[in-house]
């Protein structure tokens, strides 16, 4: 038996629902190895309600991560938290070193229930060290927003307009996370491929357990792309893997329910349909 081999370059999330975490999970379920390269580890605190700490680990064990990693001959990897100018810099060159084209960038610049960038310099840091790899992207509308310079769109022509600008920065790809804060009737994502404008739509679920969805989003493109789906394909099957688990979302603890990574496969996926706009 031979699997094809995953990799995320992430942090670790102490609680399990997203990060690496939730990475290597998505990983798995769609019959792929998965590896990783740890940037952070993130915790929470449950005396100060959930509160995140981001602990950056020595540039040398990203490094020799990276190095253990991509000696295995990757087939696909994505990125997740990166929480520097100098962790974003390492791994873009190590991703373009590595000569790896199946590349997803989750442009993460927040911890969830936060609303300030990370790290100061990290957006203009990802525009010139990771988006030029990727051969998709996969930001959130905030995320978006800063990557394009046009603050949070709200609208389907919003997003449009962000798209095209994060292609422009090299990017081939790029899929916007609407879901069901975007102002429309159902969860909403826009793909665009440089060319063409689609829309993925499923109904919208009334949930606070969605912890990890981006991140498992972002890993079920990586881990279908390394299965050899086309870009269009591999989206496609991810948006259907995370809407089954958010609607099976589950609740963690009074602060945080994560997405329920084996409700496809054993319970279904809720209808989600795709159309060129």
């Amino acid at each position: 038996m031979s699997l094809k081999k995953t990799l995320t370059i992430a942090g670790s999330d102490a609680s399990g629902g997203a990060g690496l975490e939730a990475d290597l999970k998505a990983f798995e379920e769609h019959n792929t190895y998965g590896m990783a390269a740890v940037t952070v580890i993130a915790t929470m605190d449950p005396d100060n309600n959930w509160a995140h700490g981001v602990h950056t680990l020595p540039i040398d064990v990203l490094k020799a991560q990276l190095k253990t990693a991509f000696s295995t001959g990757i087939d696909a990897l994505k990125t997740g938290m990166l929480s520097t100018e100098e962790v974003i810099q390492t791994t873009g060159e190590a991703i373009k070193a590595s000569g790896v084209q199946n590349v997803v960038i989750d442009p993460v610049m927040v911890c969830k229930g936060e609303d300030e960038v990370l790290n100061p310099g990290t957006v203009d840091a990802m525009i010139t060290y990771l988006l030029p790899n990727a051969l998709v992207t996969t930001p959130n509308l905030f995320e978006a927003g800063q990557l394009a310079g046009t603050g949070t769109p709200k609208t389907i022509d919003e997003l449009k307009v962000a798209a095209e600008k994060i292609i422009a920065l090299g990017a081939k790809n790029v899929v916007i996370k609407g879901g069901r804060a975007l102002q429309t009737d159902k969860a909403v994502d826009l793909f665009y491929d440089g060319s063409d404008f689609y829309l993925l739509e499923t109904e919208k679920v009334d949930t606070l357990y969605n912890h990890g969805a981006g991140c498992t989003f972002a890993a079920s493109i990586t881990a279908n792309l390394a299965n050899g789906l086309s870009v269009k394909d591999a989206i496609f099957e991810a948006k259907e893997f995370v809407a089954a688990g958010i609607k099976h979302g589950w609740k963690l603890n009074e602060f945080v329910g994560p997405v329920y990574h084996g409700a496809k496969p054993r319970l279904g996926a809720p209808e989600v349909t795709i159309e060129k706009i």
